[in-house]
């Protein structure tokens, strides 16, 4: 049954990360308890310093600045491009990552999802858009004081940081958003 539901950024529980170097903000995920068993997973994390991240084995990762200057992935060895503001970098869960910051602290954002149960698509909006979805879960978050977000007519209001959860959806919908926001579909693979 399609549920729509409204989470609020106050409401977010505050975690430890899984290496124990700073805390998340969950938003929200599909299952499961801690930081294992999800099949998919929203969050915000606040990078204080420069250093290593988390692993997820069998998981891939999107990852996007929301505040701060920046960052510079080493993802494997490998220098990835500067990600700014908005920038979205995937990369693989198992992967061995470290990040230099590019002036202070920053704030992401994170994806992590298990590509043998899921397919994602993550977007970055600035403005007014439309878009079609067919996507068992559709994810509306906000990057602004105050989104206007309306998911087949029905218009919500959201603050910064806010995420809007469409999920068990079994036919299209029509996703419409005015202002700076990130849509993520998610379709479970059978």
């Amino acid at each position: 049954m399609s549920q729509l539901q409204l989470v609020r950024a106050q409401d977010y529980p505050r975690m430890p990360w899984k290496n124990g170097g700073g805390f998340t903000e969950e938003i929200t995920r599909d299952a499961g308890d801690g930081l294992d068993g999800f099949g998919w997973r929203l969050s915000i994390a606040d990078i204080e310093a420069s250093g290593g991240f988390s692993s997820f084995a069998g998981y891939q990762r999107i990852i996007t600045v929301l505040q701060g200057d920046g960052m510079r992935l080493t993802v494997d060895g490998e220098h990835a491009r500067p990600l700014l503001p908005f920038d979205a970098y995937a990369f693989s869960g198992e992967s061995q990552v470290s990040c230099t910051l590019l002036g202070g602290p920053i704030r992401d954002f994170n994806l992590i999802y298990a590509p043998g149960r899921y397919r994602a698509r993550l977007q970055w909006f600035n403005g007014g858009s439309r878009l079609f979805s067919a996507a068992d879960t559709v994810l509306v978050f906000s990057a602004q004081a105050e989104l206007q977000v309306s998911i087949d007519g029905q218009a919500r209001s959201l603050g910064l940081y806010d995420c809007l959860q469409q999920s068990g959806n079994q036919r299209l919908l029509e996703v419409d958003v005015l202002g700076r926001c990130c849509v993520i579909e998610l379709i479970q693979l059978s």
